[in-house]
C-alpha cells in the first residue's frame, strides 16, 4: 500500500524489492562488523519496515513508519527496548534527523541509502524529465562491501554516463552520502564512493 502512494505521486519504487535489499543489507553490514545475531535481526527488522509510514503520505514517513513500526514490532514479541531502537533507527534512516544514535540506526541509512539501481525506476521513458529517476535509471550495478579487517565500508556504482553524469548523483544525493559517512562512523569505519571505478569520497 506504502509503495501504491508513492507510485501515484511518481516517487521511485520503495516496495518488497526495496524494504528486501535494505534488510538484507542491514543485516549483513552487523554480521560482518561482529555485532550479535539480535542485532543484526533487529537492523533486518528497522530496514524491512523503514518505509511503512509512506502509507499515510511521504511527508514525515519516517517518523509516522515509527509508530506504525511498534505495533508490528510488539506482534512480533520484539521487547521495549529494541523496538525503540528500531523506532529510532525507522525516523534516523532520513539524513536530516540529527545525531545517529547507535548501530542499528548506522546500518539502516548505509543500507538504505545503497539501494541507487535502474530497477526502481517505474517509467524509464520519464529519465529526461526527472533527475531522481535519470540517476536511478542510470546506475546499472550498486554493490556495497564491508571489509571489517580495514574497517572499510565501500559503495560502489556503475553509472551509464550516457543517461545521466557522475555530478548528477552529488546534486540529489549529495546530503545522503554524508549521512552514510556519519553512520560508518558510528560502526567505526571509513565509508568510501566508487562510481565507475573512481574514488570520489
Amino acid at each position: 500500500m506504502a509503495d501504491k502512494y508513492l507510485e501515484v505521486i511518481g516517487y521511485t519504487e520503495h516496495g518488497l524489492r526495496h524494504t528486501d535489499i535494505v534488510s538484507k543489507a542491514a543485516y549483513n553490514i552487523l554480521k560482518k562488523l561482529s555485532f550479535s545475531e539480535s542485532e543484526a535481526e533487529l537492523a533486518a527488522a528497522a530496514g524491512f519496515l523503514h518505509d511503512i509510514g509512506n502509507m499515510l503520505g511521504r511527508s514525515n514517513h519516517h517518523k509516522m513508519g515509527a509508530i506504525l513500526a511498534k505495533e508490528v514490532l510488539e506482534e512480533l514479541g520484539y521487547d521495549l527496548r529494541d523496538i525503540i531502537r528500531a523506532m529510532r533507527a525507522i525516523v534516523m534512516h532520513e539524513e536530516d534527523e540529527g545525531v545517529i544514535p547507535d548501530a542499528i540506526a548506522a546500518a539502516l541509512i548505509l543500507a538504505d541509502k545503497a539501494d541507487v539501481h535502474r530497477s526502481r525506476v517505474r517509467n524509464p521513458a520519464m529519465v529526461t524529465e526527472d533527475i531522481h529517476d535519470r540517476v536511478n535509471y542510470a546506475a546499472t550495478e550498486s554493490e556495497l562491501t564491508i571489509d571489517a579487517d580495514k574497517k572499510l565500508i565501500m559503495l560502489s556504482l556503475v553509472i551509464d554516463t550516457m543517461i545521466s553524469q557522475v555530478i548528477e548523483y552529488f546534486e540529489i544525493f549529495l546530503s545522503r552520502m554524508i549521512a552514510c559517512r556519519k553512520a560508518a562512523r558510528v560502526l567505526n569505519c571509513e565509508f568510501q564512493l566508487y562510481i565507475n571505478d573512481t574514488r570520489l569520497a
